[in-house]
């Protein structure tokens, strides 16, 4: 899926301004199409996850070449500006997310098991073949880890697209961290296994779990592994406050 500056905008809740002066910058990943920029769905979502900027860019960002860690708010300089999700239909669009997923701890040491473990309860929710949505979600992994700074993983794949109404965000807290390939180094201690209706849902809720990956409060609540009402609750709150 191509998108447009004023698509990129909308789904990272900054202005258009903001896009060009990254693309000015080289600090996003894009391509021209007929002297306009398009930006690809797949280049877009891994620059989110990496959440990563080189003190001193001078091309689109390379992922293998980079020298500090810089969230998605830190990327914004206009004064009023964040990547906060607007007020509306994405306000809870996490919330609801994870509402129609679930909230799960799970035993399991190693990143393949917890993926294999988490489908098979998981399956019926989503309605596809437990092995294949494993094979797909494994092979994502080959291609880049999805672990984000901090301790968050959101495991996803590049070619399911959930058949249905809404998005399906399923957390899990393993019971020990899992060494998962992040960035910072970092063992995972909460996977947001992420299934959206659509590309530009999918980016979205990846911004948003990548927002919430740089809020310490937050993090300090997962660590405590709560149970879905009580992940909900807070939650709900969290985006309220956005």
């Amino acid at each position: 899926m191509d998108l447009k500056i004023k698509d990129v905008a909308e789904l990272l809740n900054v202005s258009e301004k903001t896009i060009r002066r990254w693309l000015s910058d080289g600090k996003i990943p894009a391509y021209r199409l007929n002297s306009q920029y398009r930006f690809s769905r797949i280049e877009i979502e891994n620059w989110v996850m990496s959440c990563k900027l080189s003190k001193d860019v001078a091309s689109p960002l390379g992922f293998s070449e980079v020298l500090e860690s810089t969230s998605l708010e830190a990327l914004s300089e206009d004064a009023n500006e964040s990547v906060e999700p607007k007020i509306g239909l994405q306000q809870f669009s996490l919330y609801r997310a994870v509402h129609k997923g679930g909230v799960l701890t799970a035993a399991a040491s190693s990143k393949e098991e917890i993926i294999g473990n988490t489908v098979k309860q998981s399956a019926n929710i989503l309605g596809c073949d437990a092995e294949i949505l494993t094979d797909l979600l494994l092979d994502r992994e080959k291609l880049m880890p999805t672990a984000l700074n901090h301790g968050i993983a959101v495991p996803h794949t590049r070619e399911f697209v959930f058949k249905g109404p809404f998005d399906v965000v399923i957390v899990v807290f393993p019971e020990k961290p899992i060494e998962y390939g992040a960035l910072d180094g970092l063992p995972v201690h909460t996977l947001f296994f992420l299934f959206a209706s659509g590309d530009k849902h999918h980016l979205h809720l990846l911004a948003k779990i990548a927002h919430l990956s740089s809020n310490q409060e937050m993090l300090q609540f997962l660590k405590t592994r709560p149970q879905k009402q009580a992940f909900l609750e807070k939650l709900q709150q969290w985006e309220a406050s956005l």
